[in-house]
């Protein structure tokens, strides 16, 4: 699986905005000049995965000088998968297409279970962590334990 730049930018600038904003109930808008600024992201490339962000409810938008960006909801209530689901589509996919959507023939034909444990595997992680638990670097147990491994760290 390959996490691409638009996913990660969308994850920190969606990240960055949470911490930003704390726990108050009153929202104060971030521009993204001030997102792409913290997080280097290059400021024309957030404005389009903002845009995005924006049509898929993860983040709200107000124009003017007091204007920027806000979360839609609740950080807690938002997860990693919401997302890069929201920039990039499906999490995973076999050749553009949903592992559910594919058929195999003859001897390749166990390929499709082992794609379908592979997604059902990321899914439980991205699915299973919020914004709000990696702002408050409070990653959820299974999440650490996985990381701790030190294979997790090795390029094979």
């Amino acid at each position: 699986m390959r996490i691409s730049a638009r996913a990660d930018y969308a994850v920190r600038a969606v990240l960055e905005l949470a911490v930003r904003q704390g726990e108050g109930a009153v929202k104060t808008p971030v521009k993204a000049e001030a997102i792409a600024l913290a997080q280097d992201i290059p400021h024309k490339f957030l404005e389009g995965i903002l845009g995005d962000l924006r049509r898929g409810g993860v983040v709200d938008s107000r124009r003017g000088g007091n204007g920027g960006y806000t979360l839609a909801r609740d950080a807690a209530e938002i997860t990693v998968a919401d997302v890069i689901r929201t920039v990039d589509g499906p999490i995973v996919s076999v050749r553009g297409e949903r592992p559910t959507g594919l058929a195999y023939t003859g001897s390749a034909q166990p390929l499709l279970p082992l794609w379908i444990a592979l997604r059902a595997n990321v899914r439980r992680i991205l699915e299973g962590v919020t914004i709000a638990d990696i702002a408050a670097d409070a990653l959820p147990t299974p999440v650490q334990q996985l990381a701790a491994e030190p294979a997790a760290w090795e390029n094979p």
